[in-house]
C-alpha cells in the first residue's frame, strides 16, 4: 500500500508540487494574518460580531466572485500561469494594509484586495493542475495541492501563536512579519512553474457565449449547486476562532485552534484526494457532510476548548475529504477548453453562497448566540445531504 502510495505521488507532475509549495507559501502568510484577525478586530478595534462576520464574508464572496471572471479569462488567453502570478501579486501587496489598519473599514479594504487576488489566481491555477496532470492521477495531484496548501494553513496559525507569546501580543508586528512567505510564493511561481503549450486553435475563444456555455451538462451544473450548499453549510472559519474566545482560551493560544483544524485537513486531504479516483463520489460527499453535522453539533454545545478541538477535527476531516472531491468533480465535468470557466462558474456560487453563510452567521450570533450559529450550518448540512441522495435516487 505504501508503495503504491509513493508510485502515484512520483506520476505527479513535477508543476503540481510548486504549485502546491506556492500555495503553502501564501497560506503561511494569510493565515498568520487571518486567525489573529477576528481578535484584532474585536479586541483592538472594538467591532462586533456581525461586522467580522460581514467583513469574513463579503472577502470570501469577492474571491470566490472574481475567479468566474478569471477562469473564463484563461480560457480566452490560453494562458493560466500569469494570471495566478498577478493574482499572488496582489495577494501579497495586500498584506502591509492590515499592519497599518486603524479601523474595521481598513481591515476589509484589505481583506477584499487580498481576496480579490486569490479570486484572480485560483481558477486559472485549478484548471492548470487539471490541464499538466493525467486523468488517472487527478484526484491524487488535486489532493497534494490541498494537502500542501492546508500544511500553510496550519504553519501560519502555528506562527502566529509563537509570535504572540515572544512579542506580547503584538497583532502589528506579526502582520509585517506575513508580507515575507507571500512574496516568496510569488518569485517561485514566476520561475518554478511550466504551462503546457497550446495550439492556436485552442486560443482566442470567447467562452461567454450561449453555444459555447451548452457544452456545460447538467451534471456540471449540479455540482455547482451541490458546492453552494457545502460553502452555505460551512461559513467562515472566523467562528471558530470566535467560539473558541467565548470558552475563556487565553489570546495568544487561540490560533492554535486554527492549527489543529488545519493538521487534519492536510493529512486528510492526499489520501482522500487519492480515494476520490476509485470510489464513489456520491458516497464521499455524503459522508463529508455527515462529519460537518455532527461538528456543527458538538460545537452548538459547548464552548470549553475540549469540544471546540473535536468539532475543529471533524470540520477539517470534512474539509480534506470534500474539497478536492468537488475540484475533480468539476475537471471530469467540464470541457477541457472550458476548465477555467467551469472553475469560475464553480466559485461564483459558491462565492454568493460565502456572502449569505457569513452574513447569516454572524447575525444569528448576534440575536440569538453561538449554538443557533452552528445548528444553522447542521440544518444547511442536511439540506445538501438531502439533493445528493434525491439526485442519486432520480
Amino acid at each position: 500500500m505504501a508503495e503504491e502510495r509513493f508510485a502515484t505521488l512520483r506520476q505527479i507532475p513535477a508543476s503540481v508540487w510548486v504549485l502546491g509549495c506556492v500555495s503553502m507559501l501564501m497560506d503561511i502568510s494569510s493565515e498568520m494574518i487571518h486567525s489573529l484577525l477576528p481578535m484584532f478586530l474585536v479586541s483592538g478595534l472594538g467591532a462586533s460580531v456581525a461586522t467580522v462576520g460581514f467583513i469574513e464574508g463579503l472577502a470570501e464572496a469577492t474571491a470566490l466572485i472574481v475567479k468566474v471572471f478569471s477562469g473564463v479569462l484563461s480560457d480566452y488567453l490560453g494562458q493560466r500561469k500569469w494570471l495566478a502570478v498577478a493574482g499572488y501579486a496582489l495577494g501579497a501587496l495586500s498584506k502591509p494594509f492590515f499592519a497599518i489598519a486603524t479601523s474595521a473599514n481598513v481591515v476589509l479594504t484589505a481583506r477584499v484586495f487580498d481576496r480579490i487576488g486569490k479570486g484572480i489566481r485560483g481558477a486559472p491555477r485549478d484548471a492548470l493542475v487539471a490541464d499538466i496532470t493525467p486523468p488517472e492521477y487527478r484526484g491524487a495531484a488535486f489532493g497534494l495541492r490541498q494537502s500542501l496548501d492546508t500544511a500553510g494553513a496550519f504553519l501560519g496559525p502555528l506562527v502566529g501563536a509563537g509570535l504572540m507569546l515572544l512579542w506580547a501580543n503584538d497583532f502589528r508586528r506579526i502582520f509585517w512579519i506575513a508580507v515575507i512567505p507571500a512574496g516568496l510564493a510569488v518569485l517561485l511561481l514566476a520561475a518554478g512553474v511550466k504551462e503546457p503549450e497550446r495550439g492556436p486553435a485552442s486560443r482566442r475563444v470567447n467562452p461567454i457565449q450561449s453555444d459555447i456555455l451548452e457544452q456545460l451538462t447538467a451534471a456540471y451544473w449540479w455540482i455547482v449547486a451541490i458546492g453552494a450548499f457545502f460553502t452555505l453549510a460551512r461559513f467562515s472559519e472566523a467562528f471558530l476562532v470566535l467560539r473558541a474566545m467565548q470558552g475563556g482560551m487565553q489570546q495568544a493560544l487561540i490560533p492554535l485552534v486554527m492549527v489543529a483544524m488545519n493538521i487534519v485537513y492536510m493529512l486528510s486531504a492526499y489520501p482522500f484526494g487519492k480515494l476520490a479516483d476509485s470510489m464513489s463520489h456520491k458516497i464521499l460527499l455524503l459522508i463529508g457532510l455527515g462529519l460537518l453535522i455532527m461538528a456543527d453539533i458538538v460545537l452548538a454545545q459547548s464552548s470549553h476548548w475540549i469540544p471546540v478541538l473535536l468539532r475543529v477535527g471533524l470540520w477539517g476531516l470534512h474539509m480534506g475529504m470534500t474539497q478536492g472531491l468537488l475540484a475533480v468533480m468539476v475537471a471530469q465535468t467540464a470541457p477541457v477548453a472550458l476548465r477555467g470557466t467551469a472553475f469560475g462558474f464553480f466559485n461564483l456560487a459558491s462565492g454568493i453562497a460565502m456572502l449569505l453563510a457569513s452574513t447569516i452567521a454572524g447575525g444569528l450570533w448576534e440575536h440569538w448566540g453561538a449554538s443557533t450559529t452552528f445548528y444553522a450550518g447542521a440544518v444547511f448540512s442536511a439540506v445538501a445531504a438531502v439533493l445528493i441522495v434525491g439526485r442519486s435516487a432520480g
